[in-house]
C-alpha cells in the first residue's frame, strides 16, 4: 500500500482536481484494482519474499531463524499475505498512516488464516516504538558524546509502492535512512516505487503503454486519467539513479534491480555493517 509522512494522503482514485484520503471507504477496492494496474503485481511480492528468504538463509545465524520484519505501508495487507503465508515463524511490524487500510489488512490476514505474529501500528515510521541506546562516550578522543539513536531491531524490511508518494528527495532520503537505522547489519531490504522523469519523452512512452495495459485489464478510462493527472502532484517519481544513490547514502549495499513493470521498479539491498556476511 502507498504510504506517506502524513495521515491524510492523496490517492490516485480521485478526480483530477480533487484529492482523497486513504481513510476514504473506497480504498477497500485497492487490493483488487492495484493488481490489475501493475503487470506482474503478484510476482513483485513473490520475488520479494524469495529474496528476503535467500538473504536470511545466507546469513545462517540464530538471530535470523525467526526474523522480525518491518513493513512500511502495510495497509491492504499484500506483504502480510505473501510473506506471512509462507513463514508462520516470522513476526511483522506493519506500519501505515491509514487506520482504514490497516483494517483492510487485518481482514485479509484473518481470511487467509495467517498465523504469523503481527503488530499493527497506525502512524508513520517516526512514531514506531523502538528501543533506544543510551549516549556512549567517545574513546579518549576529546570529541563530543554520541547522541542516542534507535537500536537496530529488525532483521528485514519492505517498502513497496510507497516512496513515490513522498515529495522531494529530502523526504525520500530521510525515510530510507530511518528504515536503515532500524535494520540490523546484513538485513535484506526490498523497495519498489514509480521511477522516472515525467518531463522526458521516455516517460511519456511508458505512460502510454501503461495506459493501454490498464484499459485492457478493465480499468475505466476515468480512473486512468485520474492516475495520470496525479503524477507530479500527488506523487513524485525520481530516477533510478537517484534511488540507487539514496540507498547507498542510507548505508545499503548489494543494490540490484529485481522487478520492472513500465515505470514501477523493485530494488533489493542489504544493510551494511560488520555483521554482513553470507555462506557464498
Amino acid at each position: 500500500m502507498e504510504y506517506s509522512n502524513s495521515r491524510s494522503t492523496s490517492a490516485e482514485h480521485t478526480i483530477p482536481n480533487q484529492t482523497m484520503s486513504w481513510n476514504d471507504p473506497n480504498v477497500s477496492k485497492y487490493p483488487d484494482t492495484i493488481a490489475l494496474k501493475i503487470p506482474g503485481y503478484a510476482h513483485l511480492y513473490e520475488m520479494t519474499d524469495r529474496l528476503i528468504t535467500a538473504q536470511l538463509e545466507a546469513q545462517a545465524s540464530p538471530q535470523t531463524a525467526d526474523p522480525n520484519v518491518l513493513i512500511i505501508g502495510a495497509g491492504g495487507g499484500q506483504e502480510l499475505i505473501t510473506l506471512g503465508g509462507q513463514h508462520a515463524a516470522w513476526s511483522f511490524a506493519a506500519v501505515d498512516p491509514s487506520e482504514r487500510m490497516l483494517d483492510l489488512a487485518r481482514q485479509r490476514v484473518g481470511q487467509a488464516g495467517i498465523r504469523s505474529k503481527i503488530s499493527f501500528v497506525t502512524g508513520t515510521l517516526e512514531e514506531l516504538p523502538g528501543e533506544q541506546l543510551q549516549e556512549q562516550p567517545k574513546e579518549q578522543s576529546g570529541q563530543q558524546t554520541e547522541a542516542s539513536h534507535t537500536e537496530p531491531i529488525y532483521d528485514a524490511a519492505t517498502c513497496l509502492l510507497v516512496l513515490h508518494f513522498l515529495h522531494s528527495l529530502e523526504s525520500k532520503r530521510a525515510l530510507l535512512q530511518q528504515i536503515s537505522a532500524r535494520l540490523k547489519p546484513g538485513a535484506p531490504f526490498c523497495l519498489a516505487s514509480i521511477n522516472g522523469n515525467p518531463q522526458e519523452s521516455a516517460f511519456s512512452i511508458q505512460m502510454q503503454a501503461w495506459k493501454s495495459h490498464m484499459l485492457d485489464q478493465g480499468i475505466p478510462l476515468e480512473d486512468w486519467e485520474r492516475f495520470a493527472a496525479s503524477i507530479g502532484r500527488e506523487s513524485d517519481p525520481v530516477s533510478n539513479t537517484a534511488i540507487q544513490e539514496m540507498l547507498v547514502d542510507a548505508g545499503f549495499t548489494h543494490i540490484t534491480r529485481y522487478f520492472g513493470a513500465f515505470l514501477v521498479n523493485g530494488w533489493f539491498a542489504v544493510k551494511g555493517g560488520e555483521a554482513t556476511h553470507d555462506k557464498g
